[in-house]
């Protein structure tokens, strides 16, 4: 288990095979409740390669002085992702994200 928001990470390893390669995170939040933004990549074992860019949004809570996941949203794809952060932008630039 994670103790700090820098030591948890998506990389999963079963029977010494890499199944979720880590690619990059962003770290969105910390404190009791830390999210953080993965890319990522799962092992296609048809492939036997890592498959496609993947992208996941996580939301761990600290209890017990270790990082617990509580949620989770996938970004499936690069297409799916640009759709995101359009959508975003233009709300942003519409002034719709201001809290004021």
């Amino acid at each position: 288990m994670a103790e700090t928001v820098d030591d948890i990470t998506m990389n999963y390893f079963e029977n010494d095979q890499q199944l979720v390669k880590e690619l990059d995170k962003v770290i969105l939040t910390k404190g009791a409740w830390s999210t953080i933004l993965f890319k990522y990549q799962d092992w296609d074992r048809k492939k036997n390669d890592f498959g496609p860019v993947k992208f996941s949004v996580r939301r761990y809570q600290k209890r017990e002085g270790t990082y617990r996941p509580k949620s989770k949203f996938n970004i499936s794809s690069v297409d799916q992702a640009q759709k995101l952060i359009d959508g975003l932008n233009k709300w942003i630039q519409e002034g719709e994200g201001d809290a004021d």
